[in-house]
């Protein structure tokens, strides 16, 4: 619904009704040397056309990069529906509400999305979304310890992506809990279990790894549950559609599971705004933060829904509340629900499956090159890492030259690996794409070893 500003009569009509005699005197409290009076760097106001001209000029400027780069972020075909459905009034200007009876359409959506999450990991309940990926394991962290009582260590694959590791060490280190870090086996680049861990919490479970590769989650679920921990599957929604559930995971499935929610449906758009996803066992459903949406009946017998199982006063209960981070991102979960609504489960897994068969086609074709080989030789999704016998980030700024953002250099994070990166490809790429990459990899190692070394002068 467009925005209609109101008419000068209505705004006499209002103030009047309010004894007031301008807008000005509804701020009369405000200290005159406070305000700042008129705003002398904000430009004077352009026609629509010239608006729009400026925009695509500022637009242009971006560029247009033929992407290889996931890490986290995803870029994924959006059908055009998505964002037209969410966006319509009713949701873009919408809030989950404590008040349940006041949005049913909201909360029906939100009950929609929390089925379908369910379903995608194979445990019984799904909260309303958190704030992000990382944030969300930081939550799974802290619901394990809850949930395990005795233990305050939570073991934590150096195979999980860094930044999700700094967000959950922030969010955990004042409060008494340790992340111990497990080391990853340099051959297949799956993560090591210890022989004699002592007694932890939970395990988190990557899958697939910040590598792209697929970890044996079944032995690692298991491995925890012998210990008397929790596992913690932190997972990619798309690779669900073809891999096996978390909750199906060893003999009793995992326990939690989390993740960044943006290939389902949300651009990438400059780092956001996205949502993270938590969904978990009944038995820990008391531990779990933020919303839960459930099904009921009136008094008539009609059916509706509520917010449930917790109380509204949970999220100001400072220390004693389960989370302070209540942040839901409600919009991006409705474009999540359109998504998944749309494309059903067929097409999920086409996605998921074209993602994987680019990925490995690329693979193959660069580890062809002279001095490009894939670091590990594991199994992997849609992401792999890629050795070369160059410096890696001069060579993907030279693919930059090309309109090809070629990979994440990962040789900071992984010292170990050497000259590295992570290459992503996903269902928006085609043949052409691919060959084109490989054609500038290949021509731009080969001018790099025929050129002479530089001179330098002292």
């Amino acid at each position: 619904m467009p925005f209609i500003p109101h008419t000068e009569e209505d705004v006499n009509a209002m103030l009047g009704a309010i004894g007031a005699s301008s807008i000005e005197d509804l701020f009369d409290e405000i200290p005159p040397a406070l305000k700042t009076g008129k705003l002398k760097d904000v430009p004077d106001g352009l026609p629509e056309m010239a608006v729009a001209r400026l925009m695509q000029e500022r637009a242009s400027q971006d560029g247009f990069w033929s992407n290889f780069i996931g890490a986290g972020v995803y870029e994924h075909h959006i059908p055009a529906a998505i964002w037209q459905i969410t966006t319509r009034g009713e949701f873009y200007s919408a809030y989950t509400p404590y008040q349940a009876e006041a949005s049913q359409g909201t909360l029906q959506l939100i009950y929609e999305y929390q089925t379908m999450m369910t379903r995608l990991t194979g445990l019984d309940v799904s909260n309303a979304s958190l704030y992000d990926g990382a944030s969300a394991l930081a939550e799974a962290v802290l619901m394990a310890v809850r949930a395990h009582k005795s233990s305050r260590r939570v073991l934590v694959p150096k195979t999980v992506h860094p930044v999700y590791r700094r967000v959950v060490d922030t969010t955990v280190r004042n409060q008494g809990i340790e992340l111990v870090e497990l080391d990853y086996d340099p051959a297949t680049g799956q993560t090591v279990l210890p022989a004699d861990p002592g007694a932890f919490a939970g395990l988190v479970i990557p899958q697939p790894n910040f590598f792209g590769v697929l970890e044996d989650v079944h032995v690692m679920t298991d491995w925890a549950h012998d210990q008397g921990a929790l596992a913690i599957a932190l997972v990619n929604p798309t690779t669900l559609a073809v891999l096996e559930a978390p909750g199906k995971w060893g003999a009793k499935g995992a326990d939690i599971a989390v993740g960044e929610g943006q290939p389902l449906g949300a651009p990438m758009a400059s780092g956001g705004p996205y949502f993270g996803f938590m969904c978990c066992r009944q038995d820990f459903v008391r531990q779990m933060p933020g919303r839960i949406v459930g099904r009921t009946v009136d008094l008539d017998g009609k059916p509706g829904f509520a917010l449930t199982l917790q109380a509204r006063e949970q999220h100001i209960r400072r220390s004693k509340a389960t989370s302070n981070i209540c942040t839901n991102q409600g919009l991006v979960v409705t474009a999540a629900t359109q998504y998944m609504a749309l494309l059903g489960p067929q097409g999920l897994a086409k996605v998921a499956s074209n993602s994987h068969a680019n990925t490995l086609a690329l693979a193959d074709k660069l580890a062809a090159i002279p001095g490009v080989t894939k670091a590990f030789t594991s199994p992997y999704f849609h992401e792999v890492v890629l050795k070369l016998n160059d410096n890696a980030k001069d060579v993907l700024r030279a693919l930059r030259a090309q309109g090809i953002l070629g990979g994440l250099d990962i040789s900071g994070w992984y010292p170990e690996l050497g000259q590295a990166i992570l290459v992503c490809v996903t269902e928006t790429k085609t043949m052409a794409d691919l060959d084109l990459y490989v054609q500038h990899m290949e021509r731009i190692l080969s001018k790099r070893r025929e050129a002479p070394p530089c001179a330098y002068k002292s």
